[in-house]
C-alpha cells in the first residue's frame, strides 16, 4: 500500500500539472478534508466530507442528499457528501469543465466515461489506479469479482490497471439476457382482430397486414388515420433493425455481428441487408411507413403511439407508448423471401466500464473506496438500481422484508417505471447478479414479463451464438476506431434513410461496398477482430 501512495502521489502532482496547463497555478483542490484518515471504521467517530461530481434526471432533487438513499448512507457511514450535480442535458460539459479547471473533486459518480476517457485521464494523472483499493478495502465489491471472475477483465485496462468502478446489472445470461433484443416490434392485435387477420409469419404476410391497416379502416372511425408502421431511424430501440433478420445477419445499433465461427461482421456489407432495404423501399412506395419516421423525436413518437395509430412500431417496452394492456402484442421474427428467419442480438450487456473514478485530488483514498464499496452492498445495489423503501414523501419501489432481509417490488399502481425510479435511484456503482434474485430482492414486474417475452418469443429464433464482447481496447485502438466510425457510421446510417425511400441500393450496392472500404472498414475489422480474439484466449 506504501508504493501505492507513492504512485498516487506522484499522479496527483501530475494531475495538477495536467489540470492547471503546466502552469505555475497550484492546484485547487476540491477535497475539503486534506488530510489522511487512519484506522476507518463505520460508522465514523466524527463526520468527514468527500467532495463529488454527479448528474442525475430532471426529475429527481437538485440536490443528491435529499434522497432518501443517501441520507441511510450518510447515517450509516458518518461520510458526508458535499454534491456537485448536473442535470444529464448539460453533466458532461460541466464535468469535463471542472477536469480542465484543475478543480477537481475527490470523485465522480455517475461519471459516463468512455473507454478512451478513462485512459486519456489516467495517462494524464487525473485519476487514479484502483485495483488495489479493490483488493485492500473493498470486499464487498471483492466479493462480485470473485463470483463472476469475467467483470474483473472487462474492469481492467490493457495496461493491467483498473481505473473506474463499474454499473453491473444481470437480468438473465446468455441469449436469455434482457440486453439481447432493444428494438421490440409490437403490432396492434386489435387491428387484426378487427380485420380477421392472423399474425403475419412472413415478411410478405406482414406487408399485406401492413396493406389491410392502411386500406380497410381497423380503428372503425371513418378516417383514414393508421399509421401501419413507424419507428424512429438509426434511434436504437425504437429502430425497424429487428426486421433485417429475416434477410441475412440482421442489424443491431452498433452494426456489429459476430457469426458463430468467431469472424466479426459489418451489418450493412451483408448482402441480406442490401435484401431487406429493397423490402422496406417496397413498403415505402406503397405508403405504409410512417412519413414521419425519418425526422420524428421521441415526444412525436409517443403522442401518435398514445393515440393508437400505429400499427406496428418498435420499443423496448410498450408500457411506455401504448400502454400495458392487450391491444398489442409481441410479433415474433419473420421468415424471409428464402425462409430465412433470424433474430439478431445486440452486444448489448447490463455493463458500464466508467461508472465511478477517484481523482488525483483525492487526500483520503481508503475512506472514499470503503465508501464506494458500500454501494456494491447487495441490498444497498439493490436500492442504488431501481429505488427505496420507506419513503414518506413518495411511492416507493420496494418494501423491506425484515425477517428475510429482502427487498420486495411493489406495484407501480401505473405509475411509469422509468420515471419513478430516476425520481428515487441513485444510479452510480453497483453490482446486481441473477443469483440475487429471489434472495436479496424480487425480479422488477416489467423486467420478469419481458424476460419471458425474450425467452418465449425471441431465443427461438436467435441464430447467433455469440455477441461482440466489452473489449477494452488501447488508446492507440481507440484512436483508429473513433476516427473511423466518425465517418463510417453516419455514412451508413445516412444511406439506410436515403435507400428506404429512393429505392436505388440495387443500383448502388458496389458502389456502397467500395465506399466502405475508403472509409477504413478493412482496418476497422481488422481492429475489431482482434480485440475479439484476445477476449476468447
Amino acid at each position: 500500500m506504501k508504493k501505492m501512495y507513492k504512485t498516487i502521489s506522484a499522479l496527483v502532482l501530475s494531475g495538477a500539472l495536467v489540470a492547471t496547463g503546466c502552469s505555475n497555478k497550484s492546484n485547487e483542490s476540491a477535497s475539503s478534508e486534506a488530510f489522511e484518515i487512519k484506522e476507518i471504521s463505520f460508522p465514523l467517530e466524527e463526520k468527514v466530507t468527500l467532495k463529488m461530481l454527479t448528474q442525475s434526471s430532471p426529475l429527481a432533487p437538485n440536490d443528491p442528499n435529499e434522497k432518501l438513499i443517501y441520507q441511510r448512507l450518510e447515517d450509516e457511514t458518518g461520510v458526508h457528501i458535499d454534491w456537485t450535480n448536473y442535470t444529464s442535458d448539460t453533466f458532461v460539459e460541466k464535468r469535463n469543465l471542472a477536469i480542465a479547471s484543475g478543480a477537481l473533486p475527490d470523485a465522480i459518480l455517475n461519471a459516463g466515461y468512455s473507454d478512451y476517457e478513462l485512459l486519456k485521464l489516467a495517462k494524464d494523472g487525473a485519476i487514479v489506479p484502483v485495483e488495489e483499493l479493490i483488493e485492500q478495502h473493498m470486499p464487498n465489491l471483492q466479493k462480485v469479482l470473485d463470483a463472476a471472475p469475467e467483470y474483473k477483465a472487462m474492469m481492467t485496462a490493457p495496461d493491467g490497471h483498473i481505473y473506474s468502478f463499474p454499473w453491473i446489472e444481470e437480468l438473465g445470461s446468455g441469449k436469455e439476457s434482457i440486453h439481447s433484443v432493444d428494438d421490440f416490434p409490437w403490432i396492434n392485435v386489435e387491428w387484426l382482430n378487427n380485420l380477421s387477420l392472423k399474425m403475419p409469419t412472413t415478411t410478405e404476410e406482414l406487408k399485406e397486414v401492413l396493406i389491410a391497416f392502411k386500406t380497410q379502416d381497423p380503428n372503425g372511425n371513418g378516417e383514414a388515420d393508421e399509421i401501419p408502421l413507424s419507428f424512429i431511424i438509426n434511434h436504437g430501440g425504437e429502430d425497424l433493425s429487428f426486421l433485417f433478420g429475416s434477410f441475412g445477419l440482421g442489424e443491431n445499433w452498433d452494426h456489429t455481428v459476430v457469426t458463430n465461427e468467431g469472424e466479426v461482421k459489418l451489418t450493412a456489407a451483408d448482402e441480406g441487408y442490401k435484401e431487406a432495404i429493397e423490402f422496406f423501399n417496397e413498403l415505402y412506395d406503397e405508403g405504409l411507413i410512417d412519413i414521419e419516421a425519418f425526422e420524428q423525436d421521441w415526444n412525436t413518437y409517443l403522442a401518435k403511439g398514445k393515440e393508437e395509430r400505429y400499427g406496428l412500431y418498435f420499443t423496448w417496452d410498450k408500457a411506455n407508448i401504448t400502454g400495458m394492456n392487450d391491444k398489442y402484442d409481441l410479433m415474433p421474427a419473420l421468415e424471409g423471401s428464402d425462409g430465412h428467419e433470424n433474430v439478431a442480438r445486440t452486444n448489448g450487456m447490463g455493463f458500464d466500464r466508467g461508472r465511478m473514478v477517484i481523482t488525483s485530488a483525492n487526500k483520503n483514498l481508503e475512506l472514499t473506496a470503503k465508501w464506494i464499496d458500500e454501494l456494491y452492498d447487495p441490498l444497498q445495489s439493490v436500492q442504488n438500481n431501481w429505488g427505496t423503501y420507506g419513503d414518506e414523501t413518495q411511492q416507493n419501489i420496494f418494501e423491506l422484508d425484515e425477517s428475510a432481509n429482502m427487498l420486495k417490488h411493489l406495484p407501480l399502481k401505473g405509475a411509469a417505471p422509468v420515471e419513478l425510479r430516476e425520481k428515487t435511484s441513485i444510479g452510480g456503482p453497483l453490482a446486481i447478479l441473477d443469483e440475487y434474485y429471489g434472495n436479496v430482492t424480487t425480479k422488477p414486474d416489467d423486467a420478469a414479463w419481458r424476460l419471458g417475452l425474450m425467452k418465449d418469443v425471441m431465443v427461438p429464433d436467435m441464430k447467433a451464438e455469440n455477441i461482440y464482447p466489452k473489449v477494452f481496447f488501447s488508446i492507440e485502438e481507440l484512436d483508429k476506431l473513433s476516427t473511423i466510425e466518425a465517418d463510417l457510421f453516419p455514412y451508413i446510417e445516412r444511406k439506410k434513410a436515403e435507400w428506404i425511400t429512393n429505392g436505388k441500393v440495387e443500383e448502388e450496392w458496389d458502389g456502397h461496398l467500395a465506399e466502405l472500404d475508403r472509409l477504413g472498414l478493412q482496418e476497422w475489422l481488422e481492429i475489431k477482430q482482434a480485440g475479439y480474439d484476445r477476449n476468447q484466449q
